[in-house]
């Protein structure tokens, strides 16, 4: 028995150290968040087992949790360079398969249409506005910014408020909203799917998104010209990569220990 239960922990200790090994690697991932490992241990018994004589017959790997926690946020001084300064998610919809994801990483650009995308064929999606900026509706569009306005002039910068809007200014010096970023909420984010890219989907366990305009009630206001940085703290990691390599050591000690114990047995002369 004593070997399976050592085995199980070998086990256990290479996921934690893969967890780490991953939080280490996504140190510098923009909108990155780091996960942890958690055990829970198990016993083995019956209804009619004595509870002073209950074995432990080690531990299993409960869940890995992701940590939601707001990374720190480096000025990059491009103007597409959005951080969410609080609670809230960006949503993006790829433009191949129409799936939606979300996100933390707020390094968008302009691609040859005119769509915010994060350079991965994912689309920005924003609230539909009027011209001076007034939420028309709650349904998600695409942010699409005209290559010329209304009087025919030519598209010449863009900008992003505190509050969402996205400006686009033309030629002419006119400035035009073209929609409202829109943020993403999950009753449950720590049961979103993670899908890479620093992008997550939603799931049963997650719960559906609800989503609100930034600087408002729950959801953060936007720094435009900022980027958030992965939530992974090296030091603490190290700790813990040296706590999951001897708890890896002291279980292959223990598997060491029973196969000396058990070789004595059979070598035992009557």
């Amino acid at each position: 028995m004593s070997f399976y239960t050592s085995l199980n922990g070998l086990k256990n200790a290479q996921t934690d150290l893969n967890v780490i090994s991953h939080n280490i690697a996504n140190s510098e991932t923009n909108g990155f968040k780091k996960s942890r490992t958690e055990f829970s241990d198990i016993v083995a018994g019956s209804a009619f087992t004595n509870p002073k004589l209950i074995q432990g017959i080690g531990a299993t790997v409960t869940s890995i949790s992701q940590n939601f926690a707001q990374g720190a946020v480096e000025q990059t001084g491009s103007a597409l360079d959005l951080a969410v300064n609080g609670d809230g998610f960006f949503t993006t919809v790829s433009s191949v398969t129409g799936e939606t994801f979300y996100t933390r990483n707020g390094a968008f650009s302009l691609d040859g249409a005119g769509n915010v995308q994060d350079g991965s064929d994912n689309i920005l999606q924003v609230f539909p506005t009027d011209t001076a900026g007034n939420v028309t509706g709650t349904t998600l569009t695409n942010a699409l910014v005209p290559a010329t306005n209304a009087a025919g002039k030519q598209f010449a910068g863009l900008t992003v408020g505190e509050n969402g809007n996205v400006t686009a200014s033309y030629a002419d010096g006119s400035n035009v909203v073209v929609g409202k970023v829109a943020l993403a909420s999950f009753i449950a984010p720590t049961g979103l799917k993670q899908e890479g890219s620093s992008n997550w989907t939603s799931t049963g366990i997650s719960g559906t998104a609800t989503y609100g305009q930034p600087a408002s009630g729950q959801y953060g206001g936007l720094l435009s010209g900022a980027l958030e940085r992965s939530n992974v703290d090296i030091a603490e990691e190290l700790v813990g990569l040296i706590t999951a390599q001897r708890n890896f050591q002291a279980n292959a000690k223990a598997i060491d220990t029973a196969t000396q114990i058990s070789q004595t047995v059979i070598n035992l002369r009557s």
